[in-house]
């Protein structure tokens, strides 16, 4: 019995020696495998070596590119943030990386945020695939194409969301420019897509299929970081995890319906009546394609404006000056005035130039990943399937590029118009991309700046009495990073003089 009795803990003893060795070797190994990372020479902080935990509360908390932002400027222009993530902010390298054909693709952290059952132009990853479905989509979205064939129903769109803001704030009530350009530019965006508008201006609020689809993007953000509570969320039987987590089938029926709609109807007036047309006839792209692309693309344009157009007002109203003169200059504009008329006024674009700089909708991470064969960056050696990221918020933000560069100061794209410039304003130039670089640049670039010009010019000449309302202060103002930006108080109240 004794002899039994001294066997029990020996045994135990063993197994927790045995227990204590395994758990040693597995953090001597990772001790080891750490040691001979070659990421550990680029500079950054020491936990980054380790865990993407700080990394991903800072995005879940709508701080990524801020916190990235500090990393730079605490470790410089290539800083690791991530075991496997390093971030770059030298012009000269981010336009190597997104430039056509540098190897640089874009990497599964797209996919994973849209979480389409099909890829669409903005998470393809295979270029030469990406090419050929960008050329296909191309011309419906050309600057001469745009102006010929929608500039009139977006400027009537315009006119009407400035009519419902004035009528709104007619007895004194503040009126939040936000909401109203968000509806203007999600109803420009359905009507192109799918030739029908959601009507969102006239009720003076989002239907059903916008607020699942902006609950979609906000749970896709939260999924691809977090990939359990998206999960778990998909199993809880509620309205709200419904919308966020199980809406791709709502949002794919809505979508089916109103593209069979616009051709029931013999509509020509869609970005996709022709690639619809084709597609019966055996073309690249088939029914379910276009209701995905034509979903990312309402996604893409309707935020994206609303939030610039909202920051463009803001702005220019909290500078009595800057205000003044601009109205100066529409003022000289005729009645019958186009958006190729506004193109052509210093001001006007000198302002959304420098809204985009400092407000851009997406001056986040652009992640890449580092060619199988891996990559000199900045003068370190970056191994193939490392993630590289970009931020416009970092470079535009740069002042050995921009001069005082956290100023909103229209007058330096000014300088910058002129045939002659400088060496330090063609930098400036060159590592400006609030939409994007290289071959991955927003294709709905023209669309955008049309509906900027035109909702700007239109404000701007027939809202001369309004003024930012005191609920309305740089606090309020200050921006989140939820994959795009907005004011942490998601509105801009002004009010009408």
């Amino acid at each position: 019995m004794a002899m039994a009795s001294m066997e029990l803990p020996t045994i135990s003893m063993i197994l927790m020696l045995l227990i204590g060795l395994g758990f040693v070797w597995k953090i001597s190994v990772f001790a080891y495998n750490a040691s001979r990372d070659p990421l550990n020479k680029v500079p950054g902080p020491w936990y980054a070596r380790f865990t993407n935990l700080r990394l991903k509360l800072a995005v879940i908390t709508g701080r990524r590119m801020f916190y990235v932002d500090s990393m730079h400027r605490r470790y410089g222009s290539i800083v690791r943030i991530s075991p496997t993530e390093i971030a770059v902010s030298d012009p000269a390298t981010c336009q190597r990386i997104h430039k056509i054909g540098s190897g640089f693709n874009k990497t599964q952290w797209y996919h994973d945020l849209v979480s389409f059952e099909r890829p669409t132009l903005f998470t393809m990853v295979d270029p030469k695939i990406h090419a050929a479905r960008r050329k296909l989509l191309a011309r419906g979205f050309s600057k001469s194409y745009l102006r010929g064939t929608w500039e009139a129903l977006v400027r009537s769109k315009i006119e009407l969301t400035i009519r419902k803001m004035k009528e709104e704030g007619n007895s004194g009530a503040e009126v939040d420019v936000m909401k109203w350009w968000t509806l203007l530019a999600t109803d420009v965006s359905s009507h192109l897509m799918f030739g029908n508008s959601f009507g969102m201006i006239e009720k003076g609020k989002t239907d059903m299929y916008i607020q699942t689809l902006q609950a979609t993007m906000q749970g896709s953000g939260i999924g691809v970081e977090l990939p359990l509570v998206r999960r778990i969320g998909s199993w809880i039987p509620t309205d709200t995890c419904k919308q966020f987590f199980r809406s791709t089938p709502f949002l794919m029926d809505y979508g089916t319906r109103a593209i069979r709609g616009s051709k029931d109807r013999g509509d020509s007036a869609n970005i996709f009546a022709k690639i619809i047309s084709e597609s019966e006839k055996g073309a690249a792209l088939d029914e379910k394609d276009v209701v995905l692309e034509a979903t990312a693309l309402i996604v893409a344009g309707s935020d994206t404006t609303g939030v610039s157009l909202t920051y463009l007002v803001w702005a220019v109203l909290s500078r009595p000056e800057l205000r003044n003169a601009l109205e100066q200059e529409l003022s000289r504009l005729p009645e019958n005035y186009g958006d190729q008329e506004l193109e052509e006024l210093p001001l006007l674009n000198a302002v959304i130039d420098e809204t985009l700089r400092l407000y851009g909708a997406a001056p986040g991470g652009l992640p890449r990943e580092v060619p199988t064969e891996g990559a000199n960056i900045t003068g370190y050696f970056i191994p193939g399937g490392i993630t590289v990221t970009t931020q416009a918020y970092t470079i535009h933000r740069n002042d050995d590029i921009f001069a005082h560069a956290a100023e909103f100061d229209p007058s330096r794209w000014l300088a910058m118009s002129s045939e002659k410039t400088t060496s330090g304003e063609a930098l400036a130039k060159a590592a400006y991309h609030p939409f994007g670089a290289g071959s991955r640049v927003c294709l709905g670039i023209h669309l955008a700046q049309m509906e900027l010009r035109l909702a700007a010019a239109e404000f701007f000449r027939h809202c001369k009495g309004a003024i930012l309302a005191p609920s309305t202060t740089a606090e309020s103002m200050e921006m989140e990073n939820f994959f795009l930006i907005a004011p942490q108080s998601h509105r801009c109240n002004i009010v009408f003089t």
